[in-house]
């Protein structure tokens, strides 16, 4: 039986401490917490949990903690803020840059969408002839 918790089947074989992981916005910091309160032992596998516990974990989640597509939202309005009201970060935000004051004359390829796959030297391969 597959439990779901916030819209998210998490995974049967692994222990609850790590599969509460696989909920965005739940880290395994917060996901000890959350099977503290719960009275749960993090070591118990999932399919191991009874349903009383699978809905009082559930009830924590969705109750306690901001996961999923509301804390999603809340990201994204947060940017959109920033960029409404003209910040730098929200600046650096629009126009795909790193916001955190890293360097961007090398090592931000990634953020910027500027990805090469090999690097060649640029010199023509012996088989083709000029």
């Amino acid at each position: 039986m597959a439990i779901r918790i916030a819209g998210v089947t998490i995974p049967n074989e692994k222990r609850v401490e790590i599969s509460l992981t696989y909920i965005f916005g739940i880290g395994k910091f917060k996901a000890n917490a959350i099977l503290k309160s719960a009275k749960i032992d993090p070591n118990t596998r999932v399919k191991d949990l009874n349903d009383e516990q699978a809905n009082r974990l559930r009830e924590i989640v969705e109750k306690q903690n901001k996961v999923e597509g509301e804390l999603k939202r809340d990201i994204s309005a947060n940017i959109k803020r920033l960029k409404e009201i003209g910040s730098y970060r929200g600046s650096r935000h629009a126009k795909s840059l790193p916001t955190r004051g890293q360097r961007t004359k090398t090592n931000s390829r990634t953020v910027r969408h500027n990805i090469r796959k090999t690097a060649t030297s640029g010199k023509k391969l012996a088989a083709e002839k000029t």
